[in-house]
């Protein structure tokens, strides 16, 4: 099949360049002319484990290439799904449809026969009604079908998550639309892999409802870390305890600073305010909201609390973006943790192994060149990003550079039993503080 993505950020490239693995020929727009050149010579934009042989590999077989020229791509399409940036718009929190809009008004214009116009971007409900109505009002006699295609994509997975999915959605109201979409994921249903057809408005309340449910796991296992800490309880036991019940699972129950990234926090965002412009407020999700919030200021107290005071104060932090294998900073913890540290007096030193790129972008900080030169003369490290790499470091050479054996881990890689043993003071989170010094 000839397919049209329209964005080539990260949503439109992943699915792009896996949708050329699948056979068809693919081409990914976008209007960033210096993004289509990168692209071009091999250069990804983002970085996503995997994706650059994937790319290299379908740009080889000629299947999958790249053009700033949306018109060029969409009238030889058989499908053309919308992939762009749907960010929350200021003041009230609600996705910002204007990539998707404009997209819709100059798909519009290409059409030539018949295609099925998909929203792949997150959108609220209702959306691809309104790229329906758009593109019709400027082309009425265009033959096309509208479909919604929801990504279920986990940064610095994605790829496998695009070749063996738990499942595809899609929404559309026409037998002839199915039947597209049923041949675009032909190799998934060759796999077994569930495909769940419903309508439009189901589609697109799917995907966020499964993302604000897995944002309010997270924040209730962080609420459950604060009790164990009172308590005397260890969340990882109680993490495993509970994630044991087959209605439960043990997935998204780890505790830490508070989840970030380009979905969760958007789109928590974007439900809140789909369900109240429809009269019923969603008072679990508008808490998981504010608790997350509220997470990582306390997450800024606590390691204040640990050092006792971090004026004139020199901290190692490890791990700057929101997740590990991702170079992503959208809503990363740090970017609320790093300035109050800065702001109480103290100075930062951080490494990650991808974002410090993006990191620079946000935060004043000073980059070093890896965990040991961050580390290096520290009056304590805070492990922020559960990057592995970070997860077996020398602890005795951590020890020795360190001018304090503090170590601040907020995301519980390490056995506090072991960190003891090698003669640290080691805090984390929903466990008892380990005193080896």
């Amino acid at each position: 099949m000839r397919i049209a993505m329209i964005g080539s950020g990260y949503v439109g490239l992943v699915s792009g360049a896996c949708l050329s693995e699948f056979g068809h020929q693919v081409i990914c727009v976008d209007k960033d002319e210096s993004k289509i050149a990168a692209l071009r010579q091999g250069v990804m934009p983002i970085f996503e484990p995997g994706l650059d042989e994937v790319v290299a590999a379908n740009v080889k077989a000629g299947r999958l290439t790249f053009e700033t020229e949306l018109g060029k791509a969409v009238s030889s399409a058989d499908a053309v799904f919308i992939g762009v940036g749907t960010p929350s718009r200021r003041g009230d929190g609600h996705a910002d449809l204007s990539y998707v809009f404009a997209a819709a008004e100059e798909i519009a214009l290409a059409l030539t026969g018949y295609t099925v116009v998909v929203t792949k971007s997150t959108v609220p409900v209702g959306t691809s009604r309104k790229v329906e109505e758009i593109i019709r009002r400027i082309k009425p006699d265009a033959q096309f079908d509208m479909a919604s295609n929801p990504e279920f994509l986990r940064e610095g997975s994605a790829i496998g998550d695009f070749r063996r999915p738990d499942r595809v959605v899609v929404g559309c109201d026409s037998e002839r639309a199915r039947e597209v979409m049923r041949e675009v994921y032909r190799p998934l249903f060759l796999n077994e892999t569930p495909i769940l057809f419903t309508s439009r408005e189901s589609s697109e309340l799917i995907k966020y409802a499964a993302n604000a449910f897995l944002a309010t796991k997270i924040t209730f296992i962080n609420e459950m870390a604060d009790l164990c800490e009172k308590l005397g309880a260890d969340v990882q036991d109680v993490s495993r305890g509970i994630g044991l019940d087959g209605r439960i699972g043990g997935k998204f129950l780890h505790a830490g600073p508070g989840f970030g990234g380009s979905c969760f926090p958007k789109d928590t965002l974007a439900l809140v305010k789909t369900a109240r412009d429809a009269g019923l407020p969603t008072q679990i999700v508008e808490a998981v909201v504010a608790v997350n919030d509220e997470r990582k200021l306390r997450m800024a107290k606590k390691i204040e609390a640990a050092f006792g005071g971090v004026k004139g104060k020199t901290i190692a932090v490890l791990g700057l973006t929101f997740k590990p294998n991702t170079d992503d900073m959208r809503d990363a913890p740090s970017l609320v943790i790093v300035p109050k540290l800065q702001a109480a007096g103290a100075v930062i030193r951080a490494f990650d192994p991808e974002g410090a790129k993006e990191a620079a972008k946000h935060l004043n900080v000073q980059q070093c060149k890896d965990a040991y030169d961050a580390i290096q003369g520290a009056d304590g490290v805070v492990i922020l990003t559960e990057w592995n790499e970070f997860r077996a470091l020398d602890l005795a050479k951590v020890k020795a550079a360190l001018k304090t054996p503090l170590v601040i881990d907020l995301r519980n890689i390490y056995r506090p039993a072991m960190m003891a043993q090698a003669g640290f003071r080691y805090v984390s989170v929903g466990r008892a503080e380990a005193d080896g010094r």
